[in-house]
This record gives structure tokens, C-alpha cells and sequence, in this order.
């Protein structure tokens, strides 16, 4: 246990977000720095518990309590080394994930949980800045060739785990940079992608090899795949997103989220001086009050447009955990991320239970509002509210409502793999779908879910397919069982 006391004498810090008149005039990542001699007494808060419930809320079974004690204890490289023995990106679930560990805390039963993500963040960072984090190549080379196809969390997991087990690995990745949503869908403010492009050049070190602009199932038959490697892992994640079939979809100015958010990232590559898709000087709303919507609400502000207003179908979460969703579950709470907080401080709005009944079109076709109703919900199947109907003014609308599973046309029609009632590819227990060498991680299996399930995910499917090539495998297998469903 780091400190018998600190979690009695030791309040819950985090590090502070820069001022929102500051930050939304940059892409920057929107937190200040956070010492280490901070940072050790938070860590000092972790009870080392006789069962660790933080271990049941990461899918990776990450050693919480151990790195914990470590870091309290300055002991920053072995910190690093337990958190590598289960977590391939241990920055990008610092930055990214919603943190399931800190909802099942045992000291969130009657305080403030430990600032566990935090932590974790600061391991990896000081790992990178004192040149910790080094290329591991394999030391003996097994002569099998895999390929992953897509580049995200999930991809670059099962690919570093199969290079290092001595396999030829190929990840094919259709945009033109490595990442997935990583890349294009993250906002820079949220992650920089200097985090991937690290990574990747470590990849690169250890023998993975990347192609992208490759579109498999389009400029690479499913056939012409197979018969060029002796496995294949599906990576490509649930890109099928949600519509809103409602009068005027067809407008301009009506765009999915994930049609608006990767030029505006491409901007940060220095790819367009500005997105084709801008929100400067118009009045823009999202559809949607996810993480999505909340990217798409900084990259807006970012912009400059000149008003926003987030809409969402479910009524307004509460501030505490529902006795209906007692510890250790993942609560659903009402969330203060930093772009609703610059939300707020310009004067938008976060709009819940109320539902899109049309978009309203100018005479050239361009969007100029959109008609709206409050809804009763969601027992009722979300019932209009008669008498609440108006219309808001929207040059600019972004749909950010989730996604209905993988992409059907093209890879997967050829591959023939059979697909669950939810249309996600069916796995078994080792990750294989129905056609024999051929393996599915992350969303395209699981659905849309968190960065955390994807890399669980791409190490346990690397597992399967390192004992299907080699009749046995050590590498490890998440502690938390991930398919689903299982055959």
C-alpha cells in the first residue's frame, strides 16, 4: 500500500484545464502540466484493496494498485513497466478513456475515486521523456505473415503484439495516414497526434509494416488478401454511422460527424489552410451528446462559429450515481468535458430530451434552421410533447449519434464471415470468425465502444492468432474476457 493514510489526508486533484478565452484560440491539448511531487500524493490515495474492483472496470486488467505504489514510491520506471505488461498505448487511454477504473474504485463508494487515468498519463509521459519507451524487436522470426486491416487502437494493438511474437505483420489502412479514429476523428485539443505518430514510428522500429491509402476490399480483394498472408485480423471498427431520415437530410450544411471532424484534423496536418467543412460565422447545432458531439462542439468553437447548441434525445443525466446504477457500475452522469465547459463560457446550450423533426432549407438549398419537439422518455419510446414544437436558426448541423456496426460492402461481403443479429462479425472465444483464418477485434466485432475494449481487444485477438499459426502462444491474454458474442 503507498500510504496507509493518503486516501484519509490526501484530497482528489486534477491538473487544471488552461482558460477557455486561452484555449479555443489554439488546437493544443487543453490541460496545464501537473507535477510529480502532485501527482505522487495522488497516487499515494490507492488502498492497495484486498480486491481490487479497478482491476474488474479496465477491460486490460491494468495493475492499478501496483503502478500506484510505484509512483508513490518514485520508482517511475518500473511504474512504466508494469503498466506496458498490460496496456500496448498507455497515452492514448490516459487521454482518451472514460475512465471505467475510476467508477469502480473501492474509495469512490464514499469519496472521490482515485485519479487513476491522470496517473497513468504521467507514467507514459515521463516514460517517453526520459527514453524509456524503446522499439522492441523479436528476437527470433517465425516466418508467418499477418495482416490487420484498419490502424486504430484495436489494429495497433493486435499488430505490435503479433510483430513482437516474430511475425511478418502488414497493417492496412485506407485514409492516407496511420491512426483510424485516432487520427481523423480525434480533435487535436483533445490528443495530439504527435502521441500516434510516436507510436508508430516504434511500430516501424520493430518490424510492422504500414500501408495506407489501401482501401482492402476495393484495391485488394478479400481473396487476393488471404492468399498473400497466413492470417488476417479485422480492425476496421463500426464505421456504419446513424442517419436522421427526417425532411431536408439532403440539405447543405447537413453532415455527419465523422464527414465534419477529419478535415478539420487534416488542417492540423497541414493538409488545408482551412476545412471545407468550417463553422466560421454560422450558427451550428449537433445532434448527439456523446464524446462525438462534444468533439464536434471544440472543433466548432475552434472554428469560430458564431453560436452552437447541442441537442440530445435522452433527458438530462443526474450529477451523483443512480441507485440504479450502484458501485461498481459504470455510472451515467452528467459530464462537464472541456468543450462543454467552453460551451458554456460562449454562451451555447446543451438542449436534452428533444428530437429533430426536420431541417429546414433556403431557395438554393442551403440549411437555415432546424424544426425540434421535446420529447417524453425514454420508457415512453420518446413520445412528442405536444405544443413544445419551434424552430432554432443552423447553417451547420453535425450528426453525432453512434454507429450501427462495420461497413458490410466490399471486405466483408467477400470475406462471407457471418455477422450477429446486431451485424457485428461473429467471434469465438479466440477472436476467429466463421471463415477459419480469419479474426475480429475491436468495434467491427464488438460495436461501437470504448478505446480501452479496442485495445483489450487487439491483444487478445493477437493471442488467438499467434496459437493458430503456432499451435501455442505466450503472449498474454487480457484478464477480462472481451468477445462478444461468444460461438
Amino acid at each position: 500500500m503507498a500510504d496507509p493514510k493518503g486516501f484519509l489526508t490526501v484530497q482528489r486533484e486534477l491538473p487544471k484545464r488552461r482558460p477557455v478565452d486561452v484555449r479555443i484560440k489554439s488546437w493544443s491539448e487543453v490541460y496545464e502540466s501537473f507535477g510529480n511531487d502532485r501527482l505522487e500524493k495522488q497516487a499515494s490515495r490507492c488502498m492497495d484493496c484486498g480486491i481490487p474492483f479497478c482491476h474488474q472496470g479496465c477491460p486490460l486488467g491494468n495493475l492499478i494498485p501496483e503502478w500506484n505504489d510505484l509512483v508513490y514510491r518514485k520508482d517511475w520506471h518500473e511504474a512504466i513497466e508494469r503498466l506496458h505488461a498490460t496496456n500496448n498505448f498507455p497515452e492514448f487511454t490516459g487521454k482518451l478513456c472514460p475512465a471505467p477504473c475510476e467508477a469502480a474504485c473501492v474509495l469512490g463508494i464514499n469519496q472521490d475515486p482515485v485519479t487513476i487515468k491522470r496517473v497513468e498519463a504521467e507514467i507514459i509521459d515521463r516514460a517517453w521523456a526520459e527514453g524509456w519507451v524503446r522499439p522492441q524487436p523479436p528476437a527470433v522470426k517465425t516466418g508467418k505473415s499477418v495482416a490487420v486491416v484498419g490502424s486504430g487502437p484495436a489494429g495497433l494493438a493486435a499488430a505490435q503484439q503479433l510483430t513482437r511474437a516474430g511475425h511478418d505483420v502488414t497493417v492496412y489502412e485506407r485514409a492516407d495516414r496511420v491512426g483510424g479514429l485516432l487520427r481523423y476523428g480525434i480533435p487535436e485539443f483533445k490528443m495530439e497526434k504527435r502521441h500516434v505518430d510516436r507510436r508508430v514510428e516504434q511500430m516501424r522500429a520493430e518490424g510492422t509494416e504500414f500501408k495506407t491509402s489501401v482501401n482492402v476490399g476495393v484495391d485488394i480483394t478479400a481473396d487476393e488478401l488471404r492468399a498473400g498472408h497466413d492470417a488476417v485480423v479485422l480492425a476496421g471498427g463500426a464505421t456504419a454511422w446513424r442517419d436522421l431520415p427526417v425532411p431536408g437530410r439532403e440539405l447543405k450544411g447537413v453532415y455527419q460527424a465523422m464527414e465534419y471532424l477529419p478535415p478539420a484534423n487534416k488542417v492540423q496536418e497541414g493538409d488545408f489552410e482551412e476545412s471545407p467543412i468550417s463553422a466560421k460565422g454560422k450558427h451550428v447545432v449537433v445532434i448527439g451528446g456523446g464524446d462525438t458531439g462534444a468533439d464536434c462542439i471544440g472543433t466548432a468553437i475552434r472554428q469560430g462559429a458564431a453560436s452552437v447548441t447541442q441537442l440530445e434525445i435522452m433527458p438530462q443525466p443526474p450529477a451523483a450515481r443512480p441507485d440504479a446504477q450502484p458501485w461498481p457500475t459504470y455510472p451515467m452522469l452528467f459530464k462537464m468535458e472541456s468543450a462543454h465547459e467552453e460551451l458554456r463560457d460562449q454562451g451555447g446550450d446543451r438542449v436534452y430530451a428533444v428530437s429533430t423533426t426536420a431541417f429546414v432549407g433556403d431557395a438554393d438549398g442551403d440549411l437555415r434552421a432546424l424544426r425540434l419537439v421535446e420529447v417524453e422518455g425514454p420508457q415512453t419510446g420518446f413520445k412528442p410533447i405536444p405544443g413544445t414544437e419551434r424552430e432554432i436558426e443552423a447553417q451547420l448541423v453535425t450528426l453525432a449519434m453512434g454507429f450501427l456496426g462495420p461497413q458490410k460492402e466490399g471486405l466483408l461481403d467477400q470475406l462471407g464471415v457471418e455477422l450477429d443479429q446486431r451485424g457485428n462479425v461473429v467471434r469465438d472465444k479466440d477472436y476467429r470468425t466463421t471463415v477459419g483464418d480469419v479474426f475480429a477485434a475491436g468495434d467491427m466485432g464488438r460495436g461501437q465502444s470504448l478505446i480501452v475494449w479496442a485495445i483489450a481487444e487487439g491483444r487478445a485477438a493477437a493471442h488467438g492468432v499467434d496459437k493458430h499459426l503456432m499451435g501455442e502462444t505466450s503472449l498474454p491474454y487480457p484478464i477480462v474476457p472481451t468477445a462478444r458474442p461468444i460461438a
